[in-house]
């Protein structure tokens, strides 16, 4: 069944609301000063004439969190390395504390009456700075002359982390009779979401609680992140989001701006209001990626992989941050063998701080990275033996007999039908006539390239012990949802209204979603790891269920039979004889509790969801003029293993933003730094985003295999466009480059870069 989203006529209207539409009587402005140097030591902050300007009415610095007992940004999960040491942790503060350590470091904030006065004085309050020597990359980090960042990390080096088993490796490429090693950078990226950054902080003083107004994927993450920041108890903070412009995993918690505007409203007593300008998130919030990923394969003489390598360099940025280490370390390792047989597996990955912007989750988190790895592996390796990519995979790819099966690294995929899988991308792509469509191309002076990316992905399974919903029924007959998971673009209003509605016959127009209500007190997981449909989607199916088992004796009274003569159809509750019915919305109207108290039917329900391992097979086509290294993806054919796909549409949207997501990173973006660690790239005007048309057709589709780890026998799909497209469209480039007698080149594949390398090439 095909449904618009129920978000749309008011997003489209300009009916929505935001962060940055909501307005409270009273609120003061906040402007945060940034460092304009990567790495240096404070010596004086003079706040006097920012103080003085008229309007401004107070200037915090590193002092006065520490007065507040405020904390650093949560600096994620402890990790173990590879001699059973823990990650060395270093939380970015609020501000700065003795030292800068990246461009953008917040510094100071100021108060003030408007936003404009805010800005103004915050370019009066004087920095003296001593400026030290910066690493402004994982390679100048490790050299033996670089400047130390933090006294617990020796060389620059947070951790040397390990999964897998590097003495089977090592015996099965002494055994090999081919190999091929191939390095990739993930380059860093800026997130850039459509919605700036934003926080309206309400502290009440009488009540001790703080309303917060903010972008958000997951309300409870963000609630108790911001707890940890501020030591306010979480049944105190409220966070409130309507519509959120994007997130990709970098608004799961708070900023350094949640926790610097609680503390102001605390202070003075008045709500305080920030929206961040374009120009200060490239240097103020999480950046993504930033990775480099050795691997090797090893063959036997059936063509065979017999062990698979990688060495990864992680770029922490400046501080830990959130999931940063997190995604150098599990997220890389736990898909590392990709849809392959593959008896050995070893990974070591090296986590180092640079004086950079913090790495956190983007979309994906890691996921994508290691996708594009193995695939770029795996045509590298089909380039250099003279074997056929398609042939080669089919050859290597995990049995559907074989499952559930267990890698050789320790993680269990529960199903799949990878062959199936490809065969159906390969066929929607017209793969056959390629060859065809290849020569005319070089009639008109172009080349084209064709390129597989087969991924497979570990959607999350969350923090929250469970996800809980509940509903609640109207006297007009309508029907409000409850749960914890906020939207940020996904349509959770549309998806969990169908499972509700087809489920109970109600009309989805009459049904409303609204998440993170505080009158509710549920448990829940956010977005992260594109887990929303499964994991509450599945306790909204439970929900179904026990709505109708608690409406049952009603209805038998009604219809003067016992329950166990009845059935629920079609949202009509049945004799079995079929002589009588009464519709659910029937019976709601007619129960219907006096100024729409609670009705009878109001139900909870749950459930408990680990993760699934949605996979697909992406397939792009790309053709380059080599006069002018310009590069159009002329067919794009993606075919994903979603498991139960609820609502077709939303699916399709989901992979075509994580497809062009991924064909902005392979062509487009690119966070540069300079060998000071000065920002190169801080605007639109130097990063460049992917625009409408970059993919000229797209062509998607589903091939189901069910899984049993949740109810809906659903798999994650936020995260598959982005997995599959970075190694189909890096292996389409690299098939051109082998076709102008060029080597593999980095991403993005920007026309001047791809032309430059062809001129080196020949020259």
């Amino acid at each position: 069944m095909y449904l618009m989203r129920h978000e749309d006529k008011r997003l489209i209207t300009g009916t929505g609301k935001f962060t940055a539409d909501w307005n409270i009587d009273g609120q003061l402005h906040a402007a945060i000063v940034r460092s304009d140097r990567a790495h240096a030591e404070i010596l004086s902050i003079d706040t006097s004439t920012a103080v003085d300007l008229p309007g401004v009415v107070a200037v915090y610095t590193a002092a006065d969190v520490t007065g507040a007992s405020f904390s650093p940004i949560p600096s994620g999960p402890d990790i173990k390395g590879v001699a059973g040491d823990l990650i060395s942790k270093n939380p970015l503060p609020l501000l700065a504390i003795d030292k800068v350590r990246f461009v953008g470091q917040s510094v100071a904030v100021v108060i003030a009456i408007t936003d404009k006065i805010a800005q103004d004085a915050a370019e009066l309050v004087a920095v003296k700075y001593v400026d030290l020597k910066a690493v402004a990359s994982t390679e100048s980090a490790l050299g033996d002359s670089a400047t130390a960042l933090h006294a617990n990390a020796a060389n620059n080096v947070a951790l040397h982390f390990e999964s897998g088993d590097s003495d089977a490796v090592a015996d099965a490429f002494a055994a090999a009779q081919r190999t091929t090693t191939l390095s990739v950078a993930s380059q860093r990226l800026a997130g850039s979401p459509l919605e700036l950054r934003s926080v309206l902080a309400d502290y009440n003083a009488a009540s001790g609680k703080v309303t917060v107004y903010t972008p958000t994927q997951g309300l409870l993450g963000m609630r108790a992140s911001l707890a940890a920041v501020t030591g306010i108890d979480v049944s105190n903070i409220e966070i409130i989001t309507q519509d959120v412009g994007g997130s990709f995993g970098l608004r799961g918690g708070p900023g350094i701006e949640h926790g610097l505007l609680v503390m102001a409203s605390r202070q003075l007593g008045c709500p305080i209001k920030w929206v961040a300008n374009r120009s200060e998130l490239f240097t103020g919030e999480w950046h993504g990626r930033a990775l480099t990923l050795k691997g090797s394969i090893a063959l036997d003489d059936e063509d065979r992989i017999t062990a698979l390598k990688f060495e990864d360099t992680v770029d922490l940025g400046a501080y830990n941050c959130y999931f940063g280490g997190f995604v150098g370390t599990n997220n890389l390792s736990v898909t590392m063998g990709g849809a392959y047989r593959i008896p050995a597996l070893y990974m070591r990955s090296t986590l180092v701080y640079t004086n950079t912007v913090p790495t956190t989750a983007y979309r994906g988190a890691g996921r994508p990275d290691i996708a594009f790895a193995i695939e770029r592996l795996i045509d590298q390796t089909a380039a250099e033996h003279s074997l056929d990519p398609v042939v080669f995979r089919r050859k290597n790819f995990i049995p559907v007999e074989a499952f559930p099966y267990t890698t050789a690294n320790g993680t269990e995929y529960d199903c799949g039908d990878f062959s199936a899988v490809m065969d159906k991308a390969l066929s929607l792509a017209d793969y056959q006539s390629f060859n065809s469509r290849r020569e005319v191309s070089k009639q008109q002076g172009n080349l084209r390239g064709i390129g597989i990316g087969y991924y497979v992905e570990k959607s999350g399974a969350g923090s929250a012990p469970k996800d809980e919903v509940s509903c609640r029924f109207h006297s007009d007959g309508t029907l409000t949802l409850y749960a914890m998971t906020g939207p940020s673009g996904q349509g959770h209003e549309t998806s969990f209204a169908q499972i509700v509605g087809e489920g109970l016959g109600i009309d989805t127009k009459n049904i409303a979603y609204r998440p993170g209500d505080g009158d509710q007190l549920l448990v829940g997981n956010g977005t992260g790891g594109s887990r929303s449909l499964y994991g509450t989607g599945s306790a909204f199916k439970n929900l179904v269920a026990a709505v109708i088992e608690k409406v049952m004796p009603i209805a038998s009274r009604e219809l003067a039979v016992d329950v166990d003569d009845l059935v629920f159809e079609g949202g009509r509750f049945l004799t079995r004889t079929g002589a009588a019915g009464l519709y659910l919305p029937e019976l709601v109207q007619r129960y219907a509790v006096a100024d729409d108290g609670d009705h009878p039917f109001n139900t909870s329900a749950e459930t408990s969801t680990g993760a699934n391992y949605p996979n697909g097979c992406h397939v792009a086509e790309c053709e380059l003029d080599p006069e002018t290294g310009i590069v159009r993806i002329v067919n794009y054919t993606a075919v994903d293993d979603l498991g139960n796909v609820i609502n077709p549409e939303l699916v399709r949207g989901q992979v075509h933003g994580g497809v062009v997501q991924g064909a902005g990173q392979a062509f487009t973006e690119a966070v540069v730094y300079d060998h000071n660690a000065q920002l190169i790239s801080g605007s639109f005007m130097d990063y460049a985003m992917p625009r409408a048309g970059i993919v000229e057709n797209m062509n998607t589709d589903t091939h189901a295999v069910p899984t049993k780890l949740n109810e809906l026998g659903s798999k994650g799909v936020g995260e598959s466009g982005c997995s599959g497209s970075l190694p189909a469209l890096s292996n389409a480039m690299a098939a051109i480059l082998r076709d102008a007698g060029a080597g593999p080149m980095e991403m993005p594949y920007t026309s001047h870069r791809v032309w430059q390398h062809l001129q080196n090439s020949r020259a």
